[in-house]
């Protein structure tokens, strides 16, 4: 099971969608320049995916160093930023190989996913309400009940 880190973002209205962005590339990638420069190039479709508050399921950054799942406060919790986490990282996960997965609502979902696409292959989209798996090797990291094999012959045998 991988490490995970987490940090909560203060967004609108207490920042513009643009300003919220910067602040998680800022985050992420505060001294990796093609990554910067990857990420701020896709700062529309972010922007609208923040505009439409998807962001209260997580950006999740998988690179150097833990997982790192980055959620957006809005409203009267952006306005006190009482939750807000936003602590620089021990790591700077776009060092390395990094991608970076978007929630995003099922009805955006596809345009949002062609867009992504022609701007970078790090950078995609997920529908948020399937929660945070990535891959099918998340489904078991990301459930809820342990499964928990036992043989009870071996147990028993002296």
């Amino acid at each position: 099971m991988s490490t995970t880190v987490a940090r909560t973002m203060s967004s609108i209205p207490a920042r513009t969608a643009s300003e919220t962005w910067r602040a998680i590339v800022n985050l992420i990638a505060p001294s990796d320049e093609q990554a910067r420069t990857e990420l701020l190039g896709v700062e529309g479709i972010a922007c609208s995916l923040i505009t439409d508050k998807a962001m209260t399921a997580p950006i999740i950054v998988t690179g150097k160093g833990p997982r790192v799942r980055i959620y957006c406060q809005y409203d009267e919790d952006a306005i006190s930023g009482d939750d807000a986490n936003e602590s620089a990282l021990a790591t700077k996960p776009t060092e390395e190989e990094w991608a970076v997965s978007m929630p995003c609502e099922e009805a955006d979902l596809s345009w949002v996913q062609e867009a992504l696409k022609k701007k970078s292959s790090r950078i995609t989209a997920r529908d948020k309400s399937l929660g945070i798996r990535l891959s099918q090797s998340d489904e078991i990291e990301n459930s809820t009940h342990a499964v928990v094999l036992f043989d009870e012959e071996a147990f028993l045998r002296k």
